[in-house]
């Protein structure tokens, strides 16, 4: 068995499951859960057949539009063959089959490295450090290259105002997931509702969390292997995806945030805001961003409200990594800051 964070997984079970779910699958050895992440629990399956990742709703009551195993699996199986790169799936289990009591998919492990420092100390010259963050740049350009109806998801997200479902959406979970008042996510909220910027009609996929920790590069190459965590993938607005992504440009690298608001970019070789965000623009043959400072604000808001409900799980008893849970969940009045000065600097 499996155990973490009090939660169990049964071997045995398991393992029968897959062996008579996935083509060639045999013979599981050992269950390992990875302690990164805050939704959905993760586990490494090492079998005689070979490694396999796992990925399962968390266990406990969860609120109503969170944790889309199902989702995340569509739309990884959609994207194989695209120029977006994605773990291969094998097996999505829903939760009346599964035999760990939470829907869950199996996909390939794919073996690489993960930056968790955006500022990538273990790189060890600056021109490898540009062409990584050329890589994150030239796959977000991709993602949002990718024509929904031709694979499948022309039905992935609902019609109408992106930024307006999105903020209801974040500000509802603030709200079912808020335990202390905190002034600034008001005032943040109320900025947004009415900042709202009008319906252009774009919509393409968009990946929710796209950061350099859910990818894996290849061990002696900047490329991209697989972009991993999809749970919060939609059809919406890609502006929305590259101001989460410049958030990092403007946390500070210490405590619980990995940021480059405190680092020498250019000593580093590492592109500042604006060059990336005119490298997006030139790959998606755009001639600029009109109210940044809205896209940056609202990312921050939504972070924010991720964040709470990973500090609700944690005050339920049900986080996915307790301890981290904690630090970030305390985290959320800085993000509110950080947004709010966004606003203000511009």
């Amino acid at each position: 068995m499996a155990e973490a964070s009090g939660e169990t997984l049964d071997q045995e079970a398991l393992g029968a499951y897959l062996e008579a779910a996935i083509d060639g699958f045999e013979g599981l050895e050992r269950i390992v859960k990875f302690q990164s992440g805050q939704s959905n629990p993760t586990y490494r399956l090492d079998a005689a057949s070979g490694t396999y990742v796992l990925r399962a709703k968390p266990p406990g009551r969860l609120l109503k539009s969170a944790h889309q195993i199902e989702r995340e699996y569509r739309v990884m199986a959609a994207l194989a063959g695209t120029d977006v790169p994605v773990a291969g799936m094998l097996h999505l289990s829903d939760e009346a089959a599964s035999p760990i009591g939470r829907a869950f998919f199996v996909m390939e492990h794919v073996d690489g490295r993960i930056f968790w420092d955006p500022a990538l100390p273990e790189v060890a010259d600056a021109s490898t450090r540009g062409a990584i963050y050329d890589a994150m740049n030239r796959v977000l350009a991709a993602i949002h290259s990718v024509d929904p109806e031709a694979v499948g998801l022309a039905d992935f997200g609902r019609p109408g105002n992106y930024f307006a479902r999105q903020l209801a959406r974040w500000t509802d979970q603030w709200r079912q997931s808020k335990i202390d008042e905190i002034p600034d996510m008001e005032r943040l909220i109320a900025w947004l509702e009415e900042h709202l910027p009008p319906d252009d009609g774009v919509a393409a996929l968009v990946h929710g969390d796209y950061r350099l920790d859910n990818m894996i590069f290849a061990v002696d190459e900047p490329k991209i292997l697989a972009v991993l965590d999809w749970e919060l993938s939609t059809l919406g607005h890609p502006l929305a995806d590259l101001a989460y992504q410049c958030m990092q440009w403007r946390l500070p690298n210490l405590g619980a945030f990995k940021g480059l608001g405190s680092i020498d970019r250019a000593e580093r070789g590492i592109p500042t805001e604006a060059q990336y965000v005119s490298s997006y623009c030139e790959r998606r043959g755009l001639s600029g961003v009109d109210d940044w400072r809205f896209y940056l604000a609202f990312s921050f808001f939504r972070l924010a409200a991720i964040l709470q409900g990973v500090f609700k799980r944690y005050a339920d008893g049900n986080a996915s990594n307790p301890e981290k849970a904690q630090v970030y969940g305390r985290k959320v009045p800085e993000l509110a800051r950080l947004a709010l000065e966004a606003i203000d600097r511009g």
